[in-house]
């Protein structure tokens, strides 16, 4: 069985594909909790780290590296 090469295009374009599935069916079962859909949408994209509306810039995510970060050797 001979492997097919995939672009890096098809792959990127797979990957977005994929994430706006998860992104659709998150929003869709947060509205079924009675959230609200802009609301679900803005949360499902600060997750995602997309941009919705007019918002500038999805929020930072505490957990994630970036800004100021202390190293386990400064806090220890």
């Amino acid at each position: 069985m001979a492997k097919g090469k995939a672009s890096v295009e098809e792959v990127l374009a797979a990957i977005e594909a994929a994430r706006d599935k998860v992104m659709a069916d998150e929003v869709k079962s947060l509205t079924k909790l009675g959230i609200p859909k802009a609301m679900a949408y803005q949360m499902i994209a600060s997750r995602f780290h997309q941009k919705v509306g007019n918002q500038e810039e999805a929020e930072p995510d505490p957990f994630e590296g970036g800004g100021a970060t202390t190293s386990w050797e400064e806090i220890g």
